[in-house]
């Protein structure tokens, strides 16, 4: 039998030192960025409803994510659960590595940073209560790129990778979209026979065919042996049949096709506005500048490697420009084709770091087809270092604010739970009535990150608190106090009451009111 030592010298001689490289550098810049939100247990609106989740939603098609965030067990530990999502993320870059064939270690570090420091990883974060099985979804994603690049038949593993990514977390599917087509442009600039190249591109298909056939199946199988159905957030209840409905009924009738091109019009329209306008990919004169630069370092970078391989003499060059030009901003939203009604938050754009990583990458490779390769080289080395320090200055003004959302949450609900409790006629267990929401006119908005947050869901804003349930949670957590909220149809008959609507909201003096053995309770605007 083989001894332990020998087992694990063996491992480690058979990992590169390009794949050690990326998972540290993802681990070490990770940990530096994201420290503060490790270190602190700071839930979001979510958050609240997840210090205990068994993360059973099947329901919302995510059949492995219960297995996925078992790992770390089901309460909601930030340092444990982040430490397994940022390993789980450094195994993702030294696949990315593999995939993109990067070598030269700056690049691999940089390429490793902007994964780390992107701050749609920051609104993970937020939710840092699934962050471990999410990134487990993301390395699934990666590895199906992976295997089917690698290997002949690696089509089927990497379908069945596909699916359990698919199962854990949908929003990753166009991350291993745009990788394959990175992974087949690359084939393209391959000097091999046209049929190889094809063949190996064909893969790619496969792969995500049996993907999604094999998530669905599987799904159907767990929702029939639970006896339960998908539920309509987030449009998810149609995922299986929208996109398929939307071609056949688009061959059935004009008005159908109609609602096709508006969908691949929005998913355009979506792609430029986010890219351009999200307040993400850059937000201020440096970051901007450091994009450009390293958009033309790629742009000079291409131009160069055109010149010297003679790929403008090929018609078919011309005709995979304009073919990945087509595809890649419908392979990155492709979210909003199997769910049109999706809200469409940062969570689940993650994919856009593939277009940084892509143009670091592209420019640390073929910058000496070019007779200023060191400048090229420089240029990224330096725009891409610039963006992912601002895109860490980013994440921690969100976690900053986060954290004062906390103490602004828990100053407020000291407050109400003291006058509840001193409210003539309070009694433990007294049925409470309220919308949940904090009034805007006495409690005016003092969130100074909107300039940085405003597009990083669970990041922004100055209160936790959106629902009665919501209060109820942060009391039983927080307070150590229980209180009987009562479900939101309690308040229908009496939303639109005229004693409803004559009270004050909180902190006003007739804020809180016992009627007919029911306290009810008003945190909203004065003016409803």
């Amino acid at each position: 039998m083989t001894s332990p030592t020998s087992v694990i010298q063996s491992l480690c001689g058979k990992i590169k030192k390009e794949w050690r490289l990326a998972f540290f550098a993802t681990v070490v810049i990770a940990l530096l960025v994201h420290m503060p939100v490790l270190l602190s247990d700071i839930p979001n609106h979510d958050g609240l409803d997840s210090m205990y989740f068994d993360q059973n939603m099947i329901t919302s098609g995510r059949w492995f994510l219960t297995v996925a965030c078992g790992f770390s067990s089901y309460y909601t530990i930030p340092w444990l659960i982040g430490l397994l999502g940022i390993c789980f993320l450094g195994a993702a870059a030294a696949a990315i590595t593999e995939i993109l064939e990067l070598e030269k270690p700056w690049v691999i570090v940089l390429c490793s940073g902007l994964l780390a420091a992107f701050p749609a990883l920051a609104s993970t974060f937020a939710y840092v209560f699934t962050m471990d099985g999410y990134m487990l979804a993301l390395l699934l994603a990666v590895l199906a790129v992976l295997f089917t690049k690698k290997y002949q038949k690696g089509f089927l593993s990497g379908g069945v990778c596909l699916a359990f990514s698919l199962g854990t977390y949908q929003a990753y599917l166009p991350f291993a979209m745009i990788l394959s087509v990175f992974a087949i442009l690359m084939l393209a600039m391959e000097e091999t026979e046209t049929s190889v190249r094809i063949k190996k591109s064909l893969r790619y298909l496969y792969m995500g065919i049996i993907g999604v056939v094999l998530y669905y199946g599987i799904l159907q199988v767990l929702l029939k042996i639970q006896g339960k159905e998908l539920a309509s957030y987030q449009g998810i209840n149609g995922m299986a049949t929208g996109t398929a409905g939307t071609l056949a009924g688009g061959a059935a009738g004009s008005s159908a096709i109609g609602g096709f091109l508006q969908t691949l019009a929005e998913m355009y329209r979506d792609f430029l506005k986010f890219s351009l306008k999200g307040n993400v990919l850059y937000q201020n004169v440096i970051s901007c500048a450091a994009l450009l630069v390293l958009l033309v370092a790629a742009f000079l970078a291409a131009m160069g490697l055109t010149g010297k391989r003679k790929w403008w003499k090929n018609p078919c060059f011309f005709a995979i420009i304009v073919l990945a030009a087509v595809i890649l901003p419908l392979a990155t939203n492709v979210i909003l084709m199997i769910s049109p009604s999706v809200t469409y938050h940062l969570l689940m754009r993650y994919q856009w770091v593939l277009y940084l990583i892509g143009l670091t990458a592209f420019t640390g490779k073929y910058a000496q087809a070019t007779k200023f390769a060191a400048w090229l080289e420089w240029a990224a080395l330096v725009a891409a270092a610039v963006l992912v320090f601002f895109y860490g200055v980013v994440d921690n003004i969100a976690y900053s604010n986060l954290q004062k959302r906390y103490e602004k949450t828990y100053a407020y609900c000291v407050r109400l739970l003291d006058r509840i409790e001193q409210t003539e006629g309070y009694y433990q267990g007294i049925p409470v009535a309220m919308i949940g929401v904090v009034g805007e006119e006495q409690y005016p908005q003092t969130d100074i990150t909107l300039a940085v947050t405003s597009n990083m869901i669970g990041m922004n804003g100055d209160s936790l608190l959106y629902t009665g349930e919501n209060y109820r949670k942060f009391m039983q957590h927080y307070l150590g106090a229980t209180l009987n909220i009562l479900p939101p149809d309690a308040m229908k008959e009496m939303y639109y009451d005229s004693e409803y609507m004559e009270m004050d909201s909180f902190p006003g003096e007739n804020s809180i009111r016992i009627i007919d053995g029911i306290m009810y309770i008003k945190t909203e605007n004065v003016s409803r």
